[in-house]
């Protein structure tokens, strides 16, 4: 009898530790299911993850992949030039935008067709006008993926149809949403339902409908980019805004995706919203040269809003930066450096640290070499020029 519940005890134990490492993998929120085979949900001004799910499976993007290449348009000179589109490289398989051999039309025109109705067309004729070929055009891509931090990210196809060389993973693609969401341009379309647009032979007026239902059916929703393979299974990049608080949402392979999304956002945005941060400034001196008074306090400029969950405000480091020494003489309200704000290794704002008092210059004990003062002349110069624009904003 011992020995049996010797046994079970350590059957158990056994099982407790090989499920742990799983559910520690995942991060899964409680209460929080999703359907698809890797999610992630971001706050968008700083990239912390509220929620994820496999977050850095590599896996096929299917036409999430069309966000980096009509960024790359979009970054492009000249956007509403005309051109005669490349006749091979509209002779592409799957979903279009209706370009014809002969067509004329602009990058802007193209992306519009790459964000709406997903033309492969669009997204292969602007990376045949950018980089001169397909494969140059994706050479771009991966140059540009790494810059934005997309680590476990390669690309092949810029209308993302696929290619075993060509994937990416939920992360790295809400990554890549969050630097997208940046562009005006981009933004701007990718959050229409509909949009007018000139191509053709000549060009004339058409109207193109974007296949995101989040934009209808979620409120808030801004885009990004729907994608569907056989491979790929139902992809989906999304972003959505309340009371100032952006989040971005990913799935891939994700049979029920529109329910992923609108659960991931619903989760979001219960949890995180505009805070109110006390920054603690009061045992702050900074160093003074030449100043009747060693030492400067400061305040902050302004009230710190960081958008969090409110039982997570508690969990924030500060990390202040600022010079090794000020020179005197310092106006109380000049700059003198920020606060640096984490949480989670995650920089979630800042706050502008100005003098609280005024410190005089002490000509009286400090002969300056010219050195000193060609220094001093530069670093006050410095400081009126960082107040005088921040008096401007």
């Amino acid at each position: 009898m011992m020995q049996k519940k010797l046994f079970l005890c350590f059957f158990t134990t056994l099982l407790l530790f090989s499920v742990l490492p799983f559910a520690s993998s995942n991060a899964v929120a409680e209460g929080l299911s999703v359907s698809a085979k890797a999610a992630v949900l971001i706050e968008a001004d700083t990239g912390r993850v509220l929620f994820a799910k496999n977050k850095d499976m590599q896996l096929p993007m299917a036409s999430t992949t069309k966000i980096l290449t009509a960024l790359i348009t979009l970054e492009s000179d000249n956007l509403d030039e005309l051109f005669v589109v490349d006749e091979k490289a509209i002779q592409v398989e799957g979903s279009s935008m209706g370009l014809q051999s002969g067509d004329s039309a602009s990058l802007r025109t193209l992306a519009c067709g790459m964000l709406l109705p997903s033309g492969n067309d669009a997204a292969n004729a602007a990376a045949v006008r950018i980089g001169g070929s397909i494969a140059e055009f994706a050479a771009m891509m991966n140059q540009r993926a790494a810059a934005i931090g997309m680590t476990n990210s390669h690309f092949v196809t810029p209308s993302g149809l696929d290619d075993e060389q060509h994937y990416s993973t939920a992360h790295d693609m809400a990554k890549l949403a969050r630097v997208a969401l940046k562009n005006n341009a981009f933004q701007d379309i990718c959050s229409r339902n509909i949009a007018k647009v000139e191509f053709g032979n000549p060009p004339y007026e058409r109207w193109l409908k974007n296949h995101n239902r989040l934009l209808n059916e979620y409120k808030g929703a801004i885009g990004v980019k729907t994608g569907f393979t056989k491979k790929s299974g139902r992809c989906l990049v999304s972003a959505a805004e309340r009371d100032g608080v952006t989040l971005i949402a990913v799935t891939l392979n994700a049979p029920n995706d529109w329910q992923d999304h609108t659960l991931m956002f619903n989760y979001g945005f219960n949890g995180v919203k505009p805070q109110q941060y006390d920054v603690k400034y009061e045992d702050i001196q900074l160093n003074v040269v030449g100043g009747k008074s060693a030492k400067v306090g400061v305040v902050p400029l302004t009230a710190t809003m960081v958008n969090v969950e409110e039982n997570k405000l508690q969990d924030i480091t500060q990390k202040v930066i600022a010079e090794h020494f000020y020179y005197a003489p310092i106006q109380a309200g000049d700059v003198v450096g920020k606060i640096e704000l984490y949480l989670d290794g995650e920089e979630i704002g800042t706050a502008t640290l100005i003098a609280a008092e005024d410190v005089q210059r002490d000509i009286t004990e400090i002969k300056y070499s010219l050195w000193d003062k060609i220094k001093m002349w530069f670093n006050n110069l410095k400081y009126k020029i960082i107040n005088y624009i921040h008096r401007l904003l």
